[in-house]
């Protein structure tokens, strides 16, 4: 018998069972939700932190890193997966779904957050284990470890086309947009490389929360008393909440009494209640109020001047929303389930009509950063006639010397300037009026006479207001 043969094996390690981090766990369940039921992060994570809180599970820091690790992933996805498929030998399109979250959030950890290399590698592994088993979290181990030579600068230089080359596809993997939205963001801003570069910054930037107090209902000097509250930057009725501030703490908001809602979209009401009327100004309709937002405002800005908002949403569900945002409105209101297409109004009936129609969303990449990846370019043909038949039955249902509002939540041409320079060549009597001079105090609006605003030139959503009078 040989001396090698003689010597005692050494005892195999005992395995261990892998250990379930409550925070990565939570973030992985978030991104599966996204991915699986094409649900939205703003709407899956609250729910999965307020579980959490309540099972004892989650403090607030716990919290904020979950909410940051989700964010960050789905901002990000377009420069992770770029870089990951620098670190794997198989297209991404074969890698599992459930592999490739994981990858993302352990790609994350090392490169868009300060937390250590070996702790992002090990907790990434460790979630693996628990979620994929043990032979997957050797792959993601060994993926992770390439990924951990570099940082994103590093990793950017290596796997985006120099900007000289092909500046769009450069700007798409740099900043984590799809290529044709960079291209249509980029017509819709005009200008040089600066201004595009600092509109996608902008749609990666966490947005702070931003409060609206109801006239009649709360005051901004109320909400300003709450802790790291400070005044918003255009409207009279804005409040922001930094330093991560939760509007679920803020008794106006429990109450109904104040709600979220991003200044641009403020912004497009009070356009809206100022612009200047010829006659009567007693019948206001919200014609897609739905979750209802700006219906609340619009409601309660029509009371205090003896008006009347009818709001209409085609959804009964969200119909629902708007009903419980309008629930205490200080002046008559109804709330209705309608076609705004097919409306059952006469027409002619109201003097302010507001249409903030359904679109691709571009204009809330910040607060949606998913969306950016479901949208297709196709989607504009399937919104554009119903963008079309919106703003027609608006102008219908407005009286003569009235006014309609045409809002969307999309810089993207095709669904601002076109649609209403479309729909007005059909409606000679009517014209447009310059939105600039009711946003007082709000800079760089452009040539007019509509508006479209900026994330990174105003803070808010890219919010779309045209304003246009039925003159005949």
């Amino acid at each position: 018998m040989s001396e090698q043969s003689r010597r005692p094996r050494k005892p195999a390690k005992p395995y261990r069972r892998p250990q379930k981090d409550p925070v990565r766990f939570l973030a992985f369940e978030a991104l599966r939700a996204v991915d699986e039921r094409d649900a939205y992060a703003n709407l899956v994570l609250p729910p999965l932190l307020r579980k959490a809180r309540e099972k004892g599970d989650f403090d607030a820091r716990d919290a904020a890193l979950a909410t940051e690790l989700v964010y960050g992933t789905l901002r990000r996805q377009g420069t992770y997966d770029a870089v990951i498929a620098a670190c794997v030998d198989r297209p991404l399109r074969e890698v599992d779904p459930p592999v490739l979250d994981v990858l993302s959030l352990g790609t994350h950890q090392l490169l868009g957050t300060r937390i250590p290399t070996h702790a992002a590698v090990s907790s990434a592994v460790e979630l693996a284990r628990v979620v994929l088993g043990d032979g997957r979290a050797k792959f993601v181990n060994a993926v992770l470890r390439k990924v951990a030579q570099h940082d994103l600068d590093g990793w950017i230089e290596k796997v985006a086309p120099p900007y000289d080359d092909d500046p769009e596809d450069h700007l798409a993997v740099v900043h984590s947009h799809p290529r044709w939205v960079v291209s249509a963001l980029w017509d819709s801003l005009g200008g040089g490389r600066a201004g595009i570069e600092a509109l996608l910054a902008a749609d990666n930037e966490r947005p702070e929360v931003t409060l609206v107090a109801r006239p009649g209902r709360a005051t901004a000097e109320e909400l300003l008393r709450e802790d790291a509250a400070v005044p918003g930057r255009w409207s009279p009725y804005a409040v922001r909440l930094t330093e991560g501030g939760e509007p679920g703490a803020v008794e106006a908001v429990r109450e109904g009494r104040a709600g979220v809602q991003d200044e641009g979209s403020q912004l497009v009401a009070l356009a809206l209640a100022a612009a200047p009327l010829d006659g009567p100004d007693a019948k206001w309709l919200d014609g897609c109020a739905g979750p209802g937002g700006k219906a609340a405002l619009l409601g309660a800005l029509a009371a205090a001047r003896g008006a009347t908002l009818l709001a209409s949403e085609k959804q009964p569900h969200r119909a629902g929303l708007v009903a419980k945002a309008l629930h205490g409105n200080p002046g008559p209101y109804q709330v209705i389930a309608a076609d705004g297409t097919r409306p059952p109004w006469r027409p002619g009936t109201f003097d302010r009509v507001l249409v903030d129609v359904p679109c691709t969303g571009l204009g809330a990449l910040r607060r949606r950063p998913e969306a950016r990846w479901r949208r297709r370019p196709e989607d504009l043909d399937d919104f554009a006639p119903l963008q079309r038949g919106l703003l027609r039955t608006a102008l219908e249902s407005v009286r003569v010397g009235g006014v309609v509002g045409y809002a969307t939540c999309s810089p993207h041409l095709a669904e601002t300037r076109a649609v209403v320079a479309d729909v007005l060549k059909q409606h000679p009597d009517t014209e447009l009026i310059d939105a600039r001079p009711l946003l007082p105090g709000v800079p760089d609006l452009g040539e007019g006479p509509d508006v479209q605003l900026w994330p990174h030139v105003h803070g808010t959503d890219a919010m779309y207001l045209a304003l246009i009078r039925r003159t005949a």
